[in-house]
């Protein structure tokens, strides 16, 4: 077996006739004779169905027909005999794009194999990295295979989305399995339906020595698990983007590349362009902005020419396309994704993303201006962090951080589901001890609670809590945070069985997660602070509430119309019990 990593799946066409599989042949044919013409060096290879998972081709083990295979830029089909032909340079990346009915074989730690990485020479030797990269891989094989295993696949499934767990310590990554992890590997049946998971971005905090344990932990998953890197994963000692890979490329393989399951496409990109060593700040990292680049951009191009338009195409990246932290800014946000969206336009498209520890729901016109409205708009989920505001935070009784994110967000993922391999919806899981929680209420009774809530002697439930005097009710705000809410949500109050009260989306931080931080700055890292959120909605308490013992009730529907509902006791005291309490 030729020295490569290699993916596994179903081919859609494996029953097609010679006939239907002609203009495939041709447009390989067609990709074969232009590189000649060019003078470029070509790879040649079968994409093969490995019926007995030997991880090698056997006799018996016929090629798949119809399947893509791409270099990072050119896609082709494989004739009716399995083989493609790809141009190629003296450095390339190689690898096959798992058909729906089909699985990737695993290696030994666990991760999905569909890659082959041509470095002759491996990483150059002269590079100072702090972290190996690869190994020389010698002279290009005559054949680079790659094997398939047929798994049948329903067009219903989830899919677990991590991002950024950012472990900078062992003592962190420890964190990661007993919440996350752990949340995901719990019982009753709610990942019963996980057929992959994906990391988009920071795996790790700059660590790279941390891959192999995680990978170890991420393994007892039992599924599949898809990586792609972000700042966070950079070899920084890199003068520029071009090796700033080596030691994710050997760990993961291919650095962006794509997938389908179920019907669906999946699209896994690199938006994060290293800037160079020679920018890099004084304490760690280096400088990088938000950019596809227009080698993924024309990948993305083939790879959506050789796929119907009314497949289902999924996103993903580790810097946002845009932000509500900086929609212009280029390290959180995209600069070049209205050429992304021109390519999904007209097709149902999700696209998801990480890197700015918030939880944000876009929908985006075809200039990639976020505000957008009507079916034409692309929705973009920004993820709940699995670190939360970077394993900041008191510990909780096990002495595992906190860590609520900066918007007010529980750390923790999201579950995207998958119906009939057509419709699509995400769910938010906290991954610690709010489980099951989708909102957080809070009231807003002191004018200066964001000063206050720095006085160490300021009991934190005598800022937000429930028993107030009857005399504030009418300056009380409520204060909703519907962990997973965005601009197409809609939240409302109700006191006992009177009627509801509609409340107003408002961008400003929580005061629940800025009164944490303010009072816990010795378990906070240093960068760590309330930033505004766009998951927080507000509205007056009635001026004429009686003082006395109330039920306050707050009914939310969620981005996809799902209702979600949560309650506290309300306790207005009259002005003699106000005193003595």
């Amino acid at each position: 077996m030729t020295d490569h990593t290699t993916l596994t799946r179903r081919s859609t066409l494996a029953g097609a006739t010679a006939l239907a599989l002609a203009p495939l042949a041709a447009r390989a044919q067609g990709a074969a004779e232009a590189t000649r013409a060019r003078g470029t060096t070509e790879v040649t290879g079968i994409v093969y169905e490995d019926r007995g998972s030997k991880g090698r081709r056997g006799p018996d083990d016929p090629g798949l027909p119809d399947v893509m295979v791409s270099n990072g830029r050119e896609v082709v089909r494989t004739d009716a005999e399995g083989r493609y032909t790809l141009p190629m340079g003296d450095e390339a990346v190689i690898f096959v794009i798992k058909p729906t009915g089909f699985a990737l074989p695993l290696g030994a730690d666990g991760l999905p194999r569909f890659t082959y990485l041509h470095q002759p020479a491996g990483t150059p030797p002269d590079l100072p990295l702090r972290y190996p990269g690869i190994a020389p891989t010698g002279p290009l094989p005559p054949s680079v295979d790659f094997g398939l295993v047929r798994s049948p696949e329903s067009g219903d499934f989830d899919v677990v989305l991590f991002t950024d767990p950012q472990p900078e310590s062992h003592a962190e990554l420890t964190f990661v399995r007993d919440t996350a992890i752990a949340r995901v590997l719990g019982t009753g049946g709610e990942f019963e339906q996980v057929a992959f998971g994906m990391t988009t971005g920071d795996v790790l905090f700059d660590d790279l020595s941390l891959y192999p344990r995680q990978n170890r932990i991420i393994a007892q998953v039992g599924v599949p698990w898809f990586h792609l890197g972000g700042n966070h994963d950079l070899n920084f000692e890199a003068p520029d983007a071009r090796y700033s890979r080596e030691t994710f490329k050997r760990t993961f393989g291919a650095p962006y590349y794509a997938l389908e399951h179920g019907g669906v496409l999946f699209v896994m990109l690199d938006n994060v362009r290293y800037l160079g060593a020679a920018t890099a700040t004084a304490g760690r990292g280096g400088r990088y902005e938000g950019r596809i680049g227009e080698r993924q951009l024309a990948f993305v191009e083939n790879l959506l020419t050789q796929t119907p338009s009314d497949r289902l195409v999924v996103v993903a990246m580790h810097i946002p396309l845009a932000s509500d932290l900086g929609p212009d800014d280029p390290g959180i946000s995209t600069a070049d994704r209205a050429q992304l969206l021109r390519l999904l336009a007209g097709r149902p498209s999700l696209s998801v993303a990480g890197h700015t520890h918030t939880t944000e729901h876009h929908y985006l016109g075809a200039d990639g201006r976020p505000g957008a409205t009507g079916e034409g708009a692309h929705h973009h989920h920004v993820l709940t962090a699995v670190s939360g505001s970077w394993w900041s935070g008191p510990p909780d009784r096990r002495g595992i951080a906190t860590a609520d994110s900066r918007d007010g967000t529980p750390h923790g993922f999201h579950v995207l589901s998958i119906a009939g391999g057509r419709h699509y919806t995400t769910r938010y899981v906290p991954a610690s001890d709010d489980a099951g929680r989708q909102m957080r209420i809070v009231l807003e009774s002191q004018f200066h609670a964001d000063d206050l809530a720095r006085h160490p002697n300021t009991r934190l439930y005598e800022l937000l809590g429930a028993t107030i005097p009857a005399e504030s009710a009418g300056s009380t705000n409520v204060v909703v945070n519907l962990f997973d809410g965005g601009p197409r949500s809609r939240v409302s109050f109700r006191i006992g069985d009177g009627p509801l009260v509609p409340m107003v989306r408002t961008r400003r931080p929580d005061p629940f997660v800025a009164a944490i931080y303010a009072r816990n700055a010795a378990t906070k890292k240093s960068w760590v602070k309330a930033e505004p959120s766009t998951h927080l909605w507000v509205a007056r308490l009635p001026r004429d509430l009686k003082a006395g013992t109330h039920r306050l009730t707050v009914e939310a529907a969620d981005e996809y119309g799902r209702p979600h509902r949560d309650a506290l006791v309300l306790e207005l005291l009259d002005g003699a019990a106000a005193r003595a309490g």
